[in-house]
């Protein structure tokens, strides 16, 4: 594109699309081939307040629309999702870089979320004890909180801004949202949605930018909660931020996820599922397997089966017939994957698939973020590939003597994030799911995404907060209780 400034993206206030007043912008490239697709403002605080503003205004009247009727535009957003889903899904992969049908994925598993804030009439309930005490009721009530806002990743563009938005403004808030400047040209798709679906002005708004737009939300004084999904040193630098300013925050950081084969396992479905895992979406989510302890025989098998996945798996753009996995987000990026596995052949590690390098089929490619899969052998449990989230297609391999000590390893790490066991027997199944130290637990499946009606769980480095994304914990997470203990006299009313 020879004009990026043809193609500037807007933001959305108080229902109209505006273009910022940013004295910065910022390329939205193509990962694929490099090429910058449109120009996104990093927008200033004072733009931040414009729309914080209108929400604040819009979350008076909105908090007094019935539960009932405060769901009907998701349900209208709903359709409007399911009908445009391959328009959403061919932009994810335009700016993101995974395949249309991991775009299609991820979309998928965002409507799932409007679909359960469509049942908030029953979510949002708060319960009743009568006579409390001779005469006196006690009810809790659950109050929306005001104007919240969600500051989501580059990986999953339409799929994580609907881990929060259906709740908030089902529940009575108004909602603002701060998308990736990597990836904020789906944000701009969805949004030509929720105006569709006839959301009352402001209750929604988008506003791109930055890291000084995520302060002006973070300081902003009408902003109530924050919700964040990204790398483990910036939520924790969210988390401090909003909380020190007395708002609530429920931040998902990164992840360094460990999946134990047994010798009992299903081999070829194991690597299968694992090699899935490992490489789908380039290695970029928070689920994605990072590290197989094989235990006793299970090594051999495993590795000569994953090491032929491999080797064979398409990488190209991802929206190329067969294409398998696409590349990684940036150029520092794909260097960065590159210096962890350098750094873990350093320390002892063996490389038996390198993936860095290596051409993809088209002269138009030639300038894109490509890392092919990557597997390495005989990683040190101390060592820093051992203990750095990659967030590539790299997959490590350990090794144990038995099932405990296979769970002393992947418990000897600070992330929390998912851990998965591979075997056919349930008593194993069990004992790793009571151990393992992590707060979504797999068993013979190789990403153990929750759906949308339980929520999305993460322990120790992975997640900091008190209430995760999705399903209950995401209604208590923007709402506030409120307790009413009440008594009405006899007396009072003999004089009607």
């Amino acid at each position: 594109m020879s004009n990026p400034d043809e193609h500037v993206l807007l933001n959305f206030v108080a229902g109209e699309w505006k273009r910022s007043t940013a004295d910065a912008y910022q390329g939205v490239v193509n990962p694929a081939t490099a090429e910058v697709l449109a120009s996104v403002p990093l927008s200033a605080a004072s733009e931040v307040d414009e729309v914080v503003r209108a929400a604040d205004r819009a979350y008076r009247s909105w908090r007094e629309v019935p539960v009932v009727e405060r769901v009907q535009p998701l349900y209208r957003l709903k359709v409007l999702l399911e009908e445009h889903l391959d328009e959403l899904a061919r932009t994810t992969t335009l700016e993101c870089g995974k395949t249309f049908g991991e775009s299609k994925g991820e979309l998928q598993r965002g409507i799932e979320n409007v679909e359960v804030a469509c049942g908030m009439p029953s979510l949002v309930q708060g319960w009743t004890n009568e006579d409390v005490a001779r005469g006196i009721d006690e009810h809790v009530f659950r109050q929306p909180l005001g104007v919240v806002a969600a500051i989501t990743p580059f990986n999953f563009p339409g799929m994580i801004p609907l881990w929060f938005l259906p709740y908030a403004v089902a529940t009575g808030n108004a909602f603002v949202l701060k998308p990736s400047e990597r990836v904020p040209m789906t944000t701009q798709v969805l949004f030509r949605l929720i105006e569709q679906a006839g959301f009352p002005k402001g209750v929604l708004g988008l506003v791109n930018g930055g890291k000084d737009t995520v302060d002006a939300l973070l300081d902003h004084p009408l902003v109530e909660a924050v919700s964040f999904v990204g790398s483990t040193p910036v939520a924790k630098y969210i988390y401090r931020r909003a909380t020190a300013n007395g708002k609530r925050a429920q931040c998902q950081g990164g992840a360094k996820n460990p999946a134990v084969i047994l010798p009992d396992a299903d081999l070829d479905m194991g690597t299968r599922i694992l090699a899935d895992s490992a490489f789908g979406c380039a290695g970029q989510r928070c689920l994605a397997t990072s590290v197989v302890i094989t235990v006793g025989e299970a090594r051999e098998g495993f590795k000569e089966r994953v090491v032929q996945d491999a080797l064979s798996r398409k990488v190209g753009f991802g929206l190329a017939e067969g294409v398998q996995m696409g590349p990684v987000i940036t150029a520092a990026s794909r260097e960065r994957i590159s210096g962890l596995v350098d750094q873990g052949t350093k320390e002892g590690a063996k490389l038996l698939v390198d993936g860095r390098g290596l051409a993809v089929d088209g002269d138009e490619y030639r300038n894109g973020y490509f890392v092919h899969p990557t597997v390495v052998d005989e990683v040190d449990p101390a060592s820093t590939l051992a203990r750095t989230e990659v967030f590539g297609p790299v997959l490590s391999l350990m090794h144990a003597e038995d099932l405990n000590e296979a769970i002393e390893l992947v418990n000897a790490r600070s992330f929390g994030n998912q851990a998965c066991v591979f075997t056919s027997s349930g008593a194993a199944a069990r004992e790793f799911r009571t151990r393992a130290r992590a707060g979504n637990i797999g068993v013979n499946l190789g990403v153990a995404a929750p759906m949308a009606f339980f929520p999305f769980s993460g322990w120790g480095e992975s997640f900091f907060g008190d209430l995760h994304a999705q399903a209950r914990h995401g209604v208590e997470f923007y709402t506030q209780t409120k307790v009413v203990i009440e008594r009405w006299p006899a007396s009072w009313s003999r004089q009607f």
